[in-house]
């Protein structure tokens, strides 16, 4: 269970001919990717709401605490990203330092990320829709059960463009990026005209009673302290940060495509710390201008979004522009939540954790296969699935997964600092274990249910693990045949 992949038979694998993907992308790709993924959600579809149901205006301050907390973990991901490019990301990284059971755990906890991350951005993406269709819905009723056609056309078409081709699927972002910030800029601009500071009193409301507060709803958090619940208050915005951090994934998978960077040494590491801190100034302007235009309580009801603000002063025609942007912005997220979990997949068929036909990539240097997969299951859950609180379930994962992120790159360091690395976290161990820290309080934040429903998915995996994964493992069956030798490097490091 616990034996480890080396960086060097990682990197090997590489030149697999049968499951090669191709080196294509440059640094502006990865930014492009990072900015695709991370703007959007954040903006379009969680400000407003977590403004006016959980944080109030405090919501700006939520989104610097979730950033704090992202830009410690990235830089361990740089550092990772720079010595181990290969796809698969906190798998392969994982796999690297802590052992296949490890890389397991975490791979399928990343499966989870991105299959819901897609689905529920998917979804929003219909909302959207649904408003610039104006009379007509996306949503049809059959029966009992409730189709939503738009998020399944998106995550088809994507589908397509991401077997057809990455460096197709990044022109396609940089276009849809290009819109979605011209929009963001209007907002801003537009938006001060109706700012008033005001709005912003009291910065953090007092606590309220709340759907959020109350048993498995409140946040583990309180519930271990009593608090009680954590709608406002200084508990609310503590929640709120770990609710906002949804908007800030994404530079985690910009390390899935280190395998397809030509000079991944050099550019993942700019693409991933580029892509964060555009993000982050985008994202507090954005959330502070929101909450000065109204009132917090006008963005209290479940369908608030960006476009709330600019209808309640009348300006409907910056709304309507506004929904045309989130279809841009959701568009881009949509895509590179969907690539990233097709390359962890990649990674672990690689690897004989799933079955091995999966890895195979076709003439365009895509794997196919787990593309179409992937697009069938993110399809049928975006079009019957009602999440809800399932979203949560997004946060807790990749919280967890910049953990492991964060200690393997101590225990990397430690165990083979021989490696080259392209980009070296400063102040180690001072900077992971502050991302460790600050990711573990973030969890805690996080909903007693997700806590239940996330130990539940880890269980289901380890079923599997011990069902198929740990005898179909390919580095397994090199142990076997060539007998202990096989972790002899390892043991002699220092």
């Amino acid at each position: 269970m616990f034996r480890v992949k080396s960086v060097e038979q990682s990197i090997r694998d590489t030149d697999d001919p049968e499951a090669n993907l191709r080196r294509e992308l440059s640094a502006w790709d990865l930014t492009v990717f990072g900015v695709a993924v991370v703007v959007g959600a954040g903006i379009f579809t969680l400000t407003a709401r977590t403004a006016g149901t959980v944080a109030g205006p405090s919501v700006s301050l939520a989104f610097v605490l979730a950033a704090v907390a992202c830009a410690l973990s990235a830089l361990c991901y740089a550092e990772f990203a720079s010595t181990l490019p290969v796809a698969g990301s906190a798998y392969t990284f994982s796999y690297a330092t802590f052992g296949e059971i490890v890389a397991w755990i975490i791979g399928w906890d990343l499966l989870l990320e991105f299959a819901l991350g897609t689905s529920v951005v998917a979804k929003g993406w219909s909302q959207y829709l649904g408003e610039v269709m104006g009379t007509a819905s996306p949503i049809v009723h059959l029966g009992s059960v409730t189709f939503d056609w738009g998020a399944v056309l998106l995550v088809a078409v994507l589908g397509v463009l991401l077997a057809l081709g990455t460096k197709l699927s990044s022109r396609v972002s940089a276009v849809a990026v290009a819109i979605k910030l011209a929009i963001i800029a209007m907002v801003v601009i537009v938006g001060l005209r109706y700012f008033s500071t005001s709005n912003l009193s009291p910065y953090v409301p007092p606590s309220q009673p709340g759907d959020t507060g109350g048993g498995l709803r409140q946040s583990l958090f309180s519930w271990l302290t009593g608090a009680g619940n954590s709608s406002f208050g200084w508990y609310g915005l503590l929640a709120a940060a770990s609710m906002v951090f949804f908007a800030f994934i994404g530079f985690d998978v910009v390390a899935t495509t280190a395998e397809e960077t030509r000079d991944p040494q050099r550019d993942v590491p700019r693409g991933i710390l580029g892509s964060l801190a555009i993000v982050t100034v985008l994202y507090v302007a954005v959330s502070l201008v929101l909450t000065g235009m109204v009132p917090y309580t006008a963005l209290s009801g479940e369908n608030a979004t960006l476009a709330t603000a600019f209808a309640l002063h009348g300006v409907n025609w910056a709304k309507n522009i506004i929904s045309v942007g989130a279809l841009a912005g959701l568009t881009t997220v949509v895509m590179v939540l969907f690539l990233g979990q097709t390359r962890v997949m990649f990674a672990m068929a690689r690897d004989g954790l799933i079955p091995r036909p999966l890895a195979r990539t076709g003439t365009r240097g895509t794997p196919v296969r787990i593309t179409a997969l992937v697009g069938v299951v993110c399809a049928v859950l975006a079009g019957f699935v009602d999440f809800g609180t399932l979203a949560e379930m997004v946060n807790i994962g990749t919280l967890f997964a910049f953990v492991l992120v964060s200690i393997g790159v101590v225990v990397l360091r430690r165990s083979r600092p021989d490696l080259p690395r392209g980009f070296r976290v400063p102040f180690v161990p001072v900077v992971p274990v502050l991302a460790v820290l600050a990711c573990l309080w973030l969890m805690l934040n996080l909903s007693v249910e997700t806590w239940l429903r996330f130990v539940i998915w880890m269980a289901v995996g380890l079923v599997l693990y011990f069902g198929y994964g740990i005898r179909h493992s390919k580095l397994g069956a090199a142990e076997r045949a060539d007998g202990p030798a096989v972790r002899a490097p390892r043991r002699s490091q220092p």
